[in-house]
């Protein structure tokens, strides 16, 4: 499990959230009480460096007309989307620089295959931007729903 405080770091922490986030218990009441609209704009530019890509994904999960009206805080759902997004990351962030496991030894592709393998076969997948990675993380998550466009 990811830690709460690393998902908070993806945000901005404390400096933008307002407080340090601790435990699931704190990200929770964070979300709930809305989350500040510069914790998606980070969140975003996480990943995107380029602003125009970087608002693209921003208005796929607050639209840009909406994003723009709310002066400080985000709604409910557009935190818990967002927060969902930071978790994301974090957890790509985590394994990709976690030093316990090999990179490119192709395991996971041996093991369970994937879009351009079967199983049994090793093969390791690339991009070349830790965007394009994180897309080809993003397209095999379960979401329980699609951001409205």
């Amino acid at each position: 499990m990811i830690e709460p405080s690393k998902i908070a770091e993806v945000m901005g922490g404390p400096q933008v959230l307002g407080q340090p986030v601790h435990s699931i218990e704190d990200l929770l009441k964070a979300v709930e009480r809305g989350l500040p609209k510069d914790a998606l704009r980070r969140t975003v530019r996480r990943v995107f460096a380029r602003p125009q890509e970087a608002n693209e994904v921003l208005y796929r999960i607050v639209p840009e007309a909406t994003y723009k009206r709310r002066r400080v805080r985000l709604k409910a759902r557009e935190s818990e989307r967002t927060e969902r997004l930071a978790r994301v990351i974090a957890a790509a962030e985590f394994r990709i620089a976690d030093s316990r496991h090999e990179l490119f030894d192709g395991a996971g592709a041996y093991l369970k295959g994937g879009r351009w393998n079967s199983p049994g076969k090793r093969i390791i997948y690339a991009a070349q931007t830790y965007a394009g990675a994180l897309l080809e993380a993003l397209v095999h998550l379960n979401f329980d729903e699609v951001p409205d466009s």
